[in-house]
């Protein structure tokens, strides 16, 4: 029994001549934290917009929590929360308006979005920061707002990238808490990092993505006996190397 809340066949992005997304096949089960991982121009971003629907596209397609992106993207963008280092925020807005108004949008009445802001704000200790402005909030609480406004409608999937980037420890902490948290909850969490201890602690299952392939997928410890190394960082440079081998051997 397929228990894929994600899954993506052939899955191609191209920007003219280029081909940023290479026929990617993933498959990512509920209650899952799964990481995305690659060198900057891998591909990450890109295959994470198109499971959000932000972008189509150009071959392919994938389904998340059962909808096709293609078919049916409203239905994607209800079952899911997206997160990025540019998700916006309304500066002269105040935390808590902002989370509301996408409460608001995502079709919650008045009071369960009064009730769900309360709980989010609590759990994600920015109770006595909701009636300040946004703009004037730090980094870190700058982030914590964006993800309340991302799952305020309380999605099955969250797809996150690169949550932490630019984040202090402090600040990092929380949401690799967060993400801890959501993975006890059922959720489906998919993300991106350039942080490898990010992605040992908490990833179920990883793929690595170069030059818009996914070149390896499985579990760490998987992966560890495979490559013969012992943390993901190693794995992650293992990987590489023999892709990029690969590479070289098919253009000879």
């Amino acid at each position: 029994m397929d228990r894929s809340i994600i899954r993506t066949d052939a899955l191609t992005k191209s920007f003219g001549e280029v081909q940023a997304v290479k026929s990617v096949d993933l498959a990512v089960e509920e209650g899952t934290v799964f990481g995305l991982l690659g060198p900057n121009g891998a591909g990450k971003t890109t295959a994470l917009r198109m499971l959000s629907t932000l972008i189509p596209p150009s071959a392919g397609t994938a389904w998340v929590a059962g909808y096709n992106i293609l078919e049916r993207p409203e239905d994607v963008r209800r079952s899911i929360g997206f997160l990025t280092g540019s998700t916006g925020l309304y500066p002269r807005l105040t935390a808590r308006e902002v989370v509301r108004y996408f409460a608001l949008m995502y079709g919650l009445d008045e009071a369960s979005a009064d009730r769900r802001i309360e709980v989010l704000f609590r759990e994600l200790g920015i109770t006595e920061y909701q009636n300040k402005r946004c703009g004037e909030l730090s980094t870190g609480m700058t982030q914590k707002v964006s993800i309340a406004r991302a799952i305020v409608h309380d999605p099955p999937v969250l797809i996150l990238d690169e949550p932490t980037t630019g984040l202090d420890v402090l600040a990092s902490q929380h949401i690799v808490s967060f993400i801890q948290e959501s993975r006890q909850q059922g959720k489906c969490v998919i993300f991106s990092t350039h942080i490898m201890s990010e992605a040992e602690r908490l990833c179920d299952e990883i793929a690595i993505i170069h030059r818009g392939h996914i070149v390896a997928q499985g579990t760490v410890e998987a992966l560890r006996r495979e490559t013969g190394v012992s943390n993901v960082e190693e794995v992650f440079l293992a990987v590489l190397a023999r892709a990029e081998a690969n590479l070289g051997a098919g253009a000879r």
